[in-house]
C-alpha cells in the first residue's frame, strides 16, 4: 500500500482547520502533517514539510490563497480550495485546482473530492508537474461562470470554444454557455491534444462531438458539431491536420 499523501491545511480560522482535520481523519490515504494560518506561515510550512496536497482557504486577512499560489508558480502539490465564498471559482482554473469546496464542508462532498484525488494519483506514471503548467485531463473539473453563479464542468463535457470579442465562449454538452477572459491560445495549450483540435484562429472543438466535416473549394470547410445549430469554420491551414486526425 502506498504511503498517504502529506496534506497541509491553510486557513486563518483555527476552528475551520480543526473541523477539516476531523473530517479527513477517516481517509487513510491523506495524512495531515501541518497547519498554517496565513500566507507567510504557509510558505514556511510548505518549505519545511514539502506537502503533496494543500487545503487552501481563498480569503484570509491580508493575503489570500491565490496570493500564496502566485508566489509559488512552480509547485508540485495538488490544491483543493476550501472557502465560504464561491465568487472566486472561475479563478481556480488559473491554478488548475483539483476541486473547490464550500464551507461548511459536507463529508460526502469531501469524500467525492478525495476519491477523485485517489483516482488521479493512481493514474500517475511520472513525478507531478507544476500545477501551473501541466495539461488538463479529460476528467479534470473546470470552474466556470454561468450568469451570476459558478459551476463545475468536466473538460470532456466542453463541446467547443470560440472567440467572442475580447472573451472566449465555452459551450458544454448540456447546451450551456460560459465566457472566459483567457485567450484561446491559452486554452489550446492546456486542453488535452487527443481530445481537442484547432479549427480556425477563433475556434477549438472537442473531436468526440464532431459529426461531419464538409470541405470547400478554397481548401477549408465547415465542421458540424453535435449540439450546435451552426457549423464551425475550418480554415485551410488547419484542414489537413484535422483530416489526418480523423484518418
Amino acid at each position: 500500500m502506498s504511503a498517504p499523501l502529506r496534506a497541509l491545511l491553510v486557513d486563518d480560522e483555527r476552528l475551520a482547520r480543526t473541523e477539516l482535520r476531523e473530517l479527513l481523519a477517516p481517509f487513510p490515504h491523506v495524512k495531515v502533517v501541518g497547519e498554517a494560518d496565513s500566507v507567510a506561515s504557509a510558505l514556511s510550512r510548505i518549505e519545511e514539510l514539502q506537502p503533496q496536497l494543500l487545503f487552501l482557504d481563498v480569503q484570509m486577512p491580508g493575503e489570500g490563497g491565490f496570493d500564496l499560489l502566485a508566489r509559488l508558480p512552480e509547485h508540485p502539490f495538488e490544491v483543493i480550495f476550501v472557502t465560504a465564498y464561491d465568487a472566486h471559482a472561475l479563478r481556480a482554473f488559473e491554478v488548475n485546482a483539483l476541486d473547490y469546496l464550500l464551507k461548511p464542508v459536507h463529508p460526502d462532498r469531501l469524500a467525492r473530492t478525495l476519491a477523485r484525488l485517489a483516482e488521479k494519483e493512481s493514474g500517475k506514471s511520472a513525478p507531478a508537474q507544476s500545477v501551473s503548467r501541466h495539461k488538463l485531463a479529460e476528467s479534470d473539473l473546470l470552474f466556470l461562470e454561468d450568469g451570476a453563479k459558478s459551476r463545475f464542468v468536466r473538460v470532456d463535457h466542453i463541446v467547443c470554444l470560440r472567440g467572442a470579442g475580447d472573451y472566449v465562449e465555452l459551450v458544454t454538452a448540456e447546451g450551456r454557455h460560459s465566457l472566459s477572459p483567457r485567450p484561446l491560445k491559452d486554452w489550446e495549450q492546456r486542453l488535452p491534444e487527443r481530445t481537442f483540435a484547432r479549427l480556425h484562429r477563433s475556434a477549438l472543438v472537442n473531436l468526440s462531438f464532431v459529426e461531419r466535416v464538409d470541405k470547400s473549394l478554397s481548401g477549408g470547410g465547415e465542421v458540424f458539431v453535435r449540439g450546435l445549430e451552426e457549423p464551425l469554420p475550418l480554415s485551410r491551414s488547419h484542414a489537413a491536420a484535422l483530416r489526418e486526425r480523423f484518418g
